[in-house]
């Protein structure tokens, strides 16, 4: 399991990118797709993911349809055009970003000593 401080930072590119994938998912589908890709070592709750979702579709990166499953109403998330840019650019950020961390990460043994804690 990482910690929270790490995964923070990735919930938005983490659902662009599952969405991008699979086309329409709903909440609980997105953070069980999380656990299991990743064997546990992300695990998201509704409560994380749902402010997230939320903020997606009013910028009109999502949009979603209300489908009746059994007794309960189900909410599908699915990308606009928008939505579609705006997960590629994310995709390609993040990246650019993990090159970069592990360029830092990869010191010299003379710098290795200057982050040693």
């Amino acid at each position: 399991m990482y910690s929270s401080e790490l995964i923070k930072g990735t919930v938005t590119t983490l659902i662009l990118k599952l969405l991008s994938d699979n086309h329409r998912m709903y909440g609980y589908q997105i953070t069980q797709a999380i656990t299991e890709a990743t064997e546990g070592k992300i695990t998201l709750t509704l409560a994380a993911i749902y402010p997230v979702l939320h903020k997606l579709k009013a910028s009109g990166e999502l949009t979603t349809e209300k489908e009746k499953v059994g007794n309960r109403m189900r909410i599908y998330y699915s990308l606009t055009n928008q939505g579609n840019d705006t997960a590629q650019e994310k995709l390609k950020e993040f990246a650019d970003y993990l090159a970069t961390m592990k360029s830092l990460l990869d010191l010299k043994p003379g710098l290795q000593k200057c982050l040693t804690v």
